[in-house]
């Protein structure tokens, strides 16, 4: 395993009375697909809003390039260079493509190469370049999602189910596009639910059980184990 570009050391989270994380310790490693995996209602997404700051941990520590940054502020934890694509897709309704876009890049207008990637791995974007994004489709939608994260560099990307609700046809796009990303070199921890496309982009992977990491190791170690994938997130999984 490489140099972990983040580790989580007995991360606790509580939200209103209820404990959801109860000691979440795993890392991400430089460079590298991490994929947080597990069933519904685990505390995956509890886990990402933690790292990115929407939720403050109780206790432990969150290690972001070898400093702490549990605490801080999603916005101070975005300059860090933490891209957040949220289950929610976070984008803005009332504004354009290109407003959503320009508001995503914070250290510099994005470049003209820069959106010419964007617009090869989501073509529909450049279409739909000057409407507002309240009018895309669900899955144009989180295209937009994606692209917001990926206008600039980032040092890690977190990216929640991204191709939930979408049609396979969607779900191929993204898949590309990620795929495109991970080749440049990205380290990204990404939670995921259709297991053919955790296994197609993850190195790594992390299982997440009643707010507990209950197994972590390679995710080709993990696709080739139907009885462990069947133990660990009571599924079977799809040869396919």
């Amino acid at each position: 395993m490489s140099d972990p570009i983040l580790s989580l050391r007995g991360v606790k989270t509580d939200i209103a009375q209820y404990h959801i994380l109860h000691g979440v310790d795993f890392d991400v490693p430089r460079g590298e697909v991490t994929m947080l995996l597990g069933r519904n209602g685990a505390g995956k997404t509890t886990t990402l809003r933690t790292i990115m700051g929407l939720w403050t941990p109780r206790a432990g520590e969150i290690i972001l390039d070898g400093a702490r940054v549990d605490g801080l502020t999603p916005a101070r934890l975005a300059r860090k260079g933490i891209g957040f694509v949220p289950e929610d897709m976070g984008i803005f309704a009332d504004l354009s493509v290109e407003e959503n876009l320009r508001l995503a890049a914070l250290s510099a207008p994005p470049t003209p190469e820069r959106l010419e990637w964007i617009f090869g791995a989501f073509p529909a974007l450049k279409t739909f370049y000057h409407s507002p994004a309240g009018t895309l489709s669900g899955g144009q939608k989180q295209m937009l999602s994606v692209a917001r994260a990926m206008i600039e560099d980032r040092a890690l990307y977190l990216i929640d189910e991204p191709s939930k609700g979408l049609a396979p046809a969607i779900v191929a796009t993204l898949a590309r596009a990620l795929k495109d990303l991970k080749a440049r070199g990205a380290s990204i921890l990404m939670v995921e639910q259709n297991f053919s496309l955790a296994r197609a982009l993850g190195d790594n992977a992390a299982v997440m059980d009643d707010g507990r990491i209950v197994w972590a190791g390679t995710m080709a170690e993990l696709a080739r184990d139907t009885a462990l994938q069947e133990r660990l997130m009571g599924l079977k999984m799809e040869s396919a």
